[in-house]
């Protein structure tokens, strides 16, 4: 029998996990599971059949010019989950960092999304085919 792939689970670090799991429940994920109940180190975060991993990084880790990753979430209706994330009060002034795909827009590679950085500035992407 041919393996299969079943599900991805990005892991994405962090400077501060705690900060970094709270920015998420604020977009509707729920902890799953941490490696300590007090100052974790690795958390596993859900929503939908959506799973993250954030794992503690060493200062070093974040210095520039190093990149961070770019996650892309495919939605149903990119305007309803902004609209949830405004009101929930995560999309502000300097979560999108002057991304011109701050507010949902159709772009020219035929999707129609809208992007922002959580604290440690990984990019999160969340889009729809037009």
């Amino acid at each position: 029998m041919k393996a299969h792939l079943q599900a991805i689970h990005p892991v994405l670090g962090a400077s501060d996990v705690v900060e970094l799991v709270q920015f998420y429940e604020c977009l509707g994920f729920a902890v799953v599971f941490q490696d300590t109940p007090l100052d974790p180190k690795y958390v596993a975060v859900k929503r939908d059949s959506v799973e993250l991993h954030i794992q503690w990084a060493d200062k070093e880790q974040w210095a520039y010019p190093i990149d961070r990753p770019a996650i892309r979430f495919v939605v149903n209706d990119v305007d309803a989950i902004y609209e949830e994330f405004v009101k929930g009060g995560v999309v502000r002034s300097n979560t999108s960092q002057n991304s011109p795909w701050a507010a949902p827009s159709n772009t020219p590679w035929g999707t129609r999304e809208f992007h922002l950085r959580d604290p440690s500035r990984n990019s999160l992407q969340f889009y729809r085919p037009l």
